[in-house]
């Protein structure tokens, strides 16, 4: 292709900006209106708009906030190209611009016809983004205001800010389930709750729609546990692919021939150097032993000392493959943390999702199998037999690192990490797990005692 085609096309593709960018943010409009009209009854997506759960109602508003991301990162891209591109216009006969004779040739109908589109998508996203922008009916204050206060909280944009802000603060404290603060006489009602819930229940099970709405249930179920194992999968590969291309691609090469033009030392610290030693010293009296008794030939001074060079040729070849093995680890560990959060933060929608499908898995669980669980996890990390196990995976970090084991920090570590993971476990069990389901940690309690 020739270049004046290349710049053709290049200028084709910034003159199309503005109306990329509108109608990209127009599609994320359009994608919000239809998760209102299909699991919201045309209403805004909210907890009070729809009988679901608090795990799909956290899928959506996952959703929501990212369409709506995006509409205000391309309408600001819309409003920025438009001030240097010019929406596209309809091609002359020619393709010339600038004369007064193809400016004639523009059709006005078709210019007008443009216009009204562009507007018309406009006041439908601006439309949407009101909707999401008003704060929630719900959100009443606790305070009463005069009339006096919401006049000037009105005149005034500073109270109105601190007024929005607080009505926020309000909101995420107010149970999103409940459509009116509840009384104390709707608590201890003359009917019991429970047979309300019953009747409620059975509405529910003789409504035409139930069946509808199970398949809505189980397909949001699903996509959910699809999305979570998804997500887990990338979590798990991207970071270990990352971590095996950057070592044998990038990192490997750059630390060898660092290595070789500096000739460093064979041994990375001094542990690498006394467990060379040590192998060495058993090789040569398993070398003796086994003249002793016959079962080799005798070595003569000169045949014991080539046989001791060449176990420490290959004594020192593994030891310096060792230390540089050492070292691409840390780096390429590093470039895996990276990706790893990356992942994360690009990710965000998905992570919601994957935390409300763990929340479902812990606590859909019964409560022997919890108490099971959170005994099983005390006992091996926090428990008696626990400190042998953190002596061997420090030990693993430091040999896949290269760092000399400081039996000082160990034992310190072993003495400080476990009981603060103690405190941590009981303050779980004593402020959540006790409040969501106390039966759990009544099993709990009889399994450990």
């Amino acid at each position: 292709m020739k270049l004046p085609s290349i710049l053709r096309l290049a200028n084709q593709w910034f003159a199309d900006t503005p109306e990329r960018a509108l109608d990209q943010a127009y599609k994320a409009a359009l994608t919000i209106k239809s998760i209102e009209d299909e699991h919201f009854n045309g209403q805004k997506i909210s907890a009070r708009s729809g009988q679901h759960s608090d795990s799909v109602i956290s899928y959506f508003e996952a959703d929501l906030k990212k369409y709506l991301n995006t509409i205000r990162v391309r309408l600001r891209e819309f409003r920025t190209s438009r001030s240097v591109f010019r929406i596209s216009e309809p091609k002359t006969t020619n393709g010339l611009l600038g004369s007064r004779d193809n400016l004639a040739r523009y059709d006005p109908i078709e210019l007008t016809e443009k216009q009204a589109i562009i507007i018309e998508k406009l006041n439908f996203i601006d439309e949407i983004l009101k909707r999401y922008s008003e704060p929630e009916p719900s959100s009443v204050s606790l305070i009463p205001l005069s009339a006096n206060q919401v006049t000037q909280a009105n005149g005034n944009p500073r109270t109105t800010a601190n007024a929005k802000t607080l009505a926020q603060l309000k909101q995420a404290s107010v149970n999103p389930q409940n459509d009116a603060l509840e009384t104390v006489s709707d608590k201890t009602g003359v009917v019991p709750r429970s047979i309300l819930r019953t009747v409620n229940r059975l509405q529910r099970e003789l409504d035409p729609k139930a069946e509808e709405e199970v398949v809505k249930k189980f397909r949001t179920s699903r996509d959910k546990t699809l999305i979570s194992i998804k997500f887990i999968l990338t979590l798990i590969i991207v970071p270990i692919l990352a971590h095996q291309v950057a070592k044998t691609f990038v990192v490997g090469p750059i630390v060898d021939s660092f290595r070789s033009e500096n000739e460093p030392g064979i041994f990375l610290n001094i542990d690498m150097k006394e467990e060379a030693f040590t192998e060495l010293q058993r090789f040569e009296e398993e070398l003796h032993f086994k003249s002793l008794l016959g079962m080799a030939p005798k070595l003569s001074s000169e045949e014991m000392e080539e046989r001791l060079r060449e176990k420490a040729t290959e004594l020192a070849e593994d030891y310096q493959y060792r230390s540089s093995d050492a070292i691409k680890n840390i780096f390429s560990d590093l470039i895996s943390l990276a990706f790893f959060a990356g992942v994360i933060v690009t990710s965000k929608a998905d992570f919601v999702v994957l935390k409300s499908f763990i929340d479902d898995i812990v606590y859909g669980l019964s409560d022997s199998a919890k108490a099971f669980i959170i005994i099983l996890f005390t006992d091996m990390f926090v428990g008696f037999h626990s400190p042998h196990g953190w002596e061997v995976i420090l030990a693993a970090i430091s040999r896949h690192f290269g760092i000399p084991e400081n039996h000082d920090f160990i034992f310190l570590f072993i003495a400080t990490f476990p009981v603060i993971l103690d405190s941590v476990i009981k303050y779980w069990i004593f402020r959540y797990l006790n409040r969501i389901s106390p039966s759990a940690v009544a099993t709990y309690r009889n399994m450990n005692e």
